[in-house]
């Protein structure tokens, strides 16, 4: 008999929602877990201890790496650098379009945000078939900083994206 730890029963509270955000899609959903105060601090723990250390900055994507790169952030005393849906940021450095699980996006970089060489932790929610990450690191490496690392809630496995992100992953839990 296995003993809950609070990560456990914090990764147990992710929830399946089957043809979301479209048919076909099997998403996972982390509101339950964002909306339990101590299951929300477990896996900010569980983050903070994976964060590459020497790390200048946290990049936190959107929408729900915001939620978790901040407080990774401010645990450590970094800056967070959110990478944003285009057209919610007044000033652009640059932007890219790349592929997701079902269809594509475009994330635009803050100008003024990241020093050139910087080494940066890159944190989101779930890694699925690694476009996101790697569209973010590709992002942070034109600005003329060094992806130390990426953290995730989540990694889908089967999607292959920890290959295609191209940059070291460490993730709470994998399915």
């Amino acid at each position: 008999m296995t003993t809950a730890t609070p990560l456990n029963r914090a990764l147990g509270l992710i929830r399946e929602v089957t043809d979301f955000p479209e048919p076909g899609v099997l998403f996972r959903d982390l509101t339950p877990l964002l909306a339990d105060g101590p299951a929300f601090r477990a896996v900010v723990d569980a983050l903070a201890a994976a964060l590459p250390s020497d790390v200048d900055a946290v990049v936190a994507l959107e929408a729900r790496g915001f939620l978790f790169g901040a407080a990774l952030a401010a645990l450590h005393g970094l800056g967070v650098i959110p990478i944003r849906k285009p057209g919610k940021l007044p000033a652009v450095a640059d932007r890219v379009t790349f592929d997701l699980e079902y269809g594509s996006a475009t994330f635009e970089l803050p100008a003024a945000t990241l020093r050139p060489g910087s080494r940066v932790a890159v944190v989101d929610d779930v890694l699925a078939t690694g476009g996101t990450l790697a569209a973010a690191a590709g992002l942070v490496r034109r600005a003329g900083a060094e992806v130390a690392g990426a953290v995730v809630v989540l990694e889908i496995a089967a999607l292959g994206g920890r290959a295609r992100a191209g940059v070291p992953v460490q993730a709470l839990a994998a399915l």
